[in-house]
């Protein structure tokens, strides 16, 4: 039940929204929707099924999250909202824009992911959870414990569907979803829409309106496109000229394909004095939340990450995205160049070609046309 529109619902795009979200969205610094917010709210909080195609860094976590808010009961002593999501840092994320948007509500929210002990999340789901955050395999763990019932669930959402398929979680999201009720709503966001998604749409969602922001494969108009083609031996001299030119103040997430390459590229640019750490699933999730820590704080300028590890994270201050080795697909370029230009903010993506990513290269320049501009480094005008 609403508690009264109040005067913010005209400034962001004239929604019914109720005191308590609109003196949270206040703090938080909105004032005005986002494209795929105001396409989604409308139907989100008429309680129909939503499809939201967006690229990341949009703000589809305001799109759910804002119903999913407005809709719970703080009196029920249940669980009233799912939302599942593809990595762990992604599930700490959303969870926490969620408090932040249900600040003047008493309401709880738990987050639920593998990596840690799952003691605390025990204690935390026994004293009570009005929603639960996770990724599917940890929340499946606590569905076999009887630690989670899904039976009361009003919402289910799943966030950036798409790489929860790449993963492999499909019939782990289908096992959970027929656990809580048909009558539920369900909301699934996307930065793209192959096949499987839409069979899971189909499978899952009750004649579900579609909202798609951008064209189908396209970055976030914010952001710049450089490449360099540099020989593979002059990556790491093309890396650190790079590194030297931008204001010390700039933030990189640097990308490469393997843990191995990451732990090697970070070593190399520790020694040569750099503020940086490494990402990859072979870190505990301790050290993986101490970077993550450290990096938004500003104490670490460079973060190295694999594909997997950069997954889901959300961390609006990334100026630059450098692609050290180059990805295999368009559709993984697109993934690791939005973690820069998030919500509005402008962000440079840039990347390296050697001799062997010409023909990657080229199915960029077709997608990409004109806004993925060759550059030269330096280090070869010099020679």
């Amino acid at each position: 039940m609403l508690d009264g529109p109040t005067a913010l619902d005209q400034r962001f795009g004239g929604l019914p929204l109720s005191d308590s979200i609109a003196r949270a969205l206040r703090i938080m610094g909105y004032t005005a929707p986002t494209l795929i917010q105001r396409d989604a709210l409308p139907p989100l909080l008429a309680g129909r099924d939503v499809v939201g195609r967006a690229q990341t860094g949009t703000g589809k976590t305001v799109a759910f999250g804002i119903p999913l808010v407005e809709l719970l009961d703080p009196g029920r002593k249940e669980i009233q909202g799912i939302i599942l999501t593809p990595t762990r840092e992604l599930a700490m994320q959303v969870a926490e824009e969620i408090r932040r948007l249900a600040r003047f509500r008493p309401v709880r929210i738990v987050t639920v992911y593998g990596g840690v002990p799952i003691g605390r999340q025990l204690a935390e789901l026994r004293a009570g959870a009005h929603v639960v955050v996770g990724t599917p395999g940890r929340v499946l763990d606590h569905i076999g414990r009887g630690s989670l019932d899904l039976s009361r669930v009003r919402v289910a959402v799943l966030d950036e569907a798409d790489q929860m398929l790449d993963v492999g979680f499909a019939e782990d999201i289908a096992r959970i979803l027929r656990l809580t009720p048909s009558g539920r709503q369900t909301a699934l966001f996307s930065a793209t829409m192959p096949l499987p998604i839409r069979y899971l749409v189909a499978r899952h969602l009750r004649n579900p309106h579609w909202v798609e922001v951008g064209p189908p494969m396209a970055p976030v108009p914010t952001i710049e496109q450089v490449y360099y083609e540099v020989a593979s031996e002059d990556r790491l001299l093309g890396l650190t000229e790079v590194l030297r030119e931008r204001a010390e103040t700039d933030k990189f997430l640097v990308f490469r394909r393997t843990q191995r390459g990451v732990d090697h590229l970070t070593r190399l640019l520790q020694r040569q004095g750099f503020r940086c750490e490494a990402i990859h699933g072979g870190l505990h999730q301790s050290q993986r939340d101490t970077v993550l820590r450290a990096f938004r704080a500003g104490s670490l300028r460079v973060l190295v990450a694999t594909n997997v590890a950069a997954r889901g994270l959300d961390i609006a201050e990334v100026s630059h995205v450098v692609n050290y080795d180059m990805p295999a697909t368009a559709e993984e370029y697109l993934h690791r160049i939005g973690r820069t230009g998030r919500i509005g903010r402008t962000g440079t993506a840039i990347s390296f070609v050697s001799e062997d990513d010409f023909t990657i290269l080229d199915g960029l320049k077709e997608k990409m046309g004109e806004k993925l501009v060759r550059a030269c480094l330096a280090l070869y005008t010099r020679r």
